[in-house]
């Protein structure tokens, strides 16, 4: 007995050492779902394959197996907790372009109300329980051995020193274990970028715009690593500059002369839906009836659904659909082209219209910095960028900004505006960002709209909001139906909420977010939009449209000349009248992906990459 408990102290920390990998794999995934329920066995075995490798890799680097352990185990804690309260707020796992997001993540983290569920909690007092285990564990390469050499003694010669006989020194050992760890980690890495062996030979979960499911079926971290082949954008099959060119000449329009030049006011509308695309409800009433009578059709008036790439956050992925006529379905899925790809100035909306003499505006009543507005607006050709100071006065609903105070500095940018100059004004609003639980800590703002059959706090909070919105549009309308100078209005919003919020609407028809079929899954992009103006424009209701083609409506409705790119978007949306990350659905209301569609998107491809990488702006 005396034995065994000798020999159990002795390798104990080396029987943690393989333990404790697979319980800090499992308890990563718990944060969020069951791996049991939704991971194949192949799947279970490669995820703890990784944890151990990387464990081995750790105990190689550090020494001992208590600091191998606890690295990984905080590490998984924390980001397993992150990527709990990400997944919450977003509706998105973390992806690795999230980096470059920290600072932007960090200005509006005091936005959100952070809650744990119970299963989080357990998870978490888990991973703490593990901490004090690995703390005991004090085995490792670090202990030394008993110099075999025996004393002096003094006025006698020195013994012979005993014959060194070759062994392995432990820095040997270390050193073979963290070439071979390592070595099995980037091995593993480099056979996820492999696409024949993902499908064919792992079957694993590939569709990168469900990046939730990729996360559930192949393991948070396996699916973190298989993104990271996106980091880069490749290039298009078959593609040159001179290809791009080739086409950009060849979509040049005829050059014609304007005879008028209307405002255009752009409204971003933050997280303005209307969560009915996804099952009718009932409510007390309407929650934003102007929108929804411009939709069944209005006097000079574009309205439809708008396509987005994006639920739940990632505003500015949007407005780079917008204000560039590029579609993420070109880009990784969760990359942020303001924050990745936009180096030096590009053909946007804005210049366009700044190279026809618009005076060329941008703004937000938020932190300039946000997404690097300002350093991305002005290499889009914005001349004048307005952010949080300018609407220091604003009325404010919760602690934003609210739609009426934003629109009223719209009118204030219209009427100080020279006459002789025709105004181009893209502003985001504010009011409607997340979260939604907590209005009761405000005495400026109070849900009036109830929803019949459901006991959901947050979409009564979340449609309450909407009605604001609406209440608020149609007074910028009105405002505008009233002036003489020819006027556009564009509005649109940015993306759907999270599924916290839509989830009781999809509760109502029994379903939820997580089994939606595919295209029950690309309702959650639909957004409404509508084209307003205070002129006669030709009218189109039931309208659908991705937020890549829009600027190019605008342009349309405007009466303007097109680029040579609007025009080939044009052009393309005969074919392809829906192009996001999400879906594509072509001419003949097939629905379909980008990837499926190479060669129908081949030339698209070509002009999105050298714009935004090879495009070298004229002076």
């Amino acid at each position: 007995m005396r034995k065994c408990a000798g020999w159990l102290k002795k390798y104990s920390p080396y029987i943690c050492l393989f333990i404790i990998p697979i319980l800090n794999f499992y308890l990563l995934e718990w944060y969020t779902h069951n791996p049991f329920k939704t991971m194949k066995v192949n799947v279970h075995i490669m995820n703890i394959l990784l944890f151990e490798f990387i464990s081995l890799f750790l105990f190689a680097l550090f020494g001992r197996v208590r600091t191998a352990l606890m690295i990984q185990t905080v590490f998984c804690a924390v980001y397993g907790l992150a990527g709990y309260f990400v997944l919450e707020f977003r509706g998105a796992p973390i992806q690795p372009w999230d980096i470059l997001s920290l600072d932007t993540a960090a200005s509006v983290a005091d936005n959100y109300e952070y809650k744990l569920d119970q299963t989080a909690v357990i998870v978490l007092t888990c991973f703490a329980a593990l901490l004090i285990v690995e703390f005991f564990l004090k085995a490792g390469f670090l202990q030394r051995s008993k110099k075999e050499v025996q004393p002096a003694v003094s006025g006698k010669k020195k013994a012979a020193a005993p014959q060194k006989k070759n062994r392995i020194r432990p820095w040997h050992l270390r050193l073979a274990l963290g070439l071979l760890s390592g070595l099995a980690i980037l091995g593993y890495t480099k056979m996820l970028h492999n696409e024949e062996i993902v499908q064919n030979k792992l079957r694993l979960y590939d569709k990168l715009f469900t990046p939730t499911t990729i996360q559930y079926k192949n393991g948070t971290l396996t699916a973190f690593l298989m993104e990271l082949q996106y980091v880069s954008v490749d290039k298009p099959d078959n593609y040159s500059e001179e290809r791009a060119e080739q086409l950009l000449d060849f979509y040049a329009p005829e050059e014609t002369s304007v005879t008028q030049k209307p405002n255009i006011i752009v409204i971003m509308n933050e997280a303005f839906s209307d969560p009915a695309v996804l099952g009718e409800f009932s409510t007390n009433e309407d929650y934003m009836p102007f929108v929804h009578s411009l939709l069944r059709g209005a006097d000079n008036t574009i309205s439809g659904l708008l396509n987005v790439s994006v639920k739940g956050g990632n505003t500015a992925n949007t407005e780079f659909e917008y204000l560039t006529g590029s579609t993420m379905a070109f880009l990784p899925y969760g990359s942020i082209p303001y924050q990745q790809y936009i180096t030096g100035k590009i053909p946007t909306l804005a210049s366009h219209l700044a190279s026809l003499g618009y005076k060329t505006v941008a703004m937000h009543p938020y932190r300039a910095a946000g997404w690097d507005r300002n350093t991305v607006y002005p290499l889009f050709g914005f001349e004048e960028m307005q952010f949080q100071e300018f609407f220091k006065d604003s009325e404010v609903i919760r602690k934003y900004v609210s739609d009426r105070g934003n629109y009223e500095k719209i009118i204030q940018v219209y009427e100080d505006k020279n006459d002789n100059e025709p105004l181009f004004l893209f502003n985001v609003t504010m009011q409607n960002h997340s979260s939604y639980s907590d209005w009761n800590d405000y005495d400026n703002f109070h849900p009036d709209i109830t929803v019949e059959d459901s006991s959901s706090k947050l979409l009564p909070a979340y449609l309450s909001l909407m009605k604001l919105s609406d209440e608020a549009i149609e007074e910028l309308v009105t405002y505008f139906a009233a002036q003489d100078e020819p006027t556009v209005i564009v509005f649109f919003g940015d993306h759907q909420p999270t599924d916290s919020i839509v989830n009781p609407v999809l509760k109502l028809h029994g379903r939820t977010c997580s089994d939606l079929s595919s295209e029950e899954e690309a309702l959650r992009y639909q957004v409404p939009f509508f084209i307003w103006a205070n002129y006669d424009i030709e009218e189109e209701s039931g309208a659908e449209t991705s937020a890549n083609y829009l600027a190019m409506k605008t342009l349309k409705a405007a009466g303007l000349p097109l680029t040579p790119y609007f025009s080939f978007l044009h052009n393309l949306s005969e074919d392809a009248p829906v192009i996001s990350a999400s879906h594509v659905t072509l001419g003949n209301g097939t629905f379909t992906y980008a990837k499926n569609q190479k060669d129908l998107l081949n030339d698209y491809q070509t002009l999105q990459y050298y714009l935004l990488f090879d495009y070298e702006p004229q002076e």
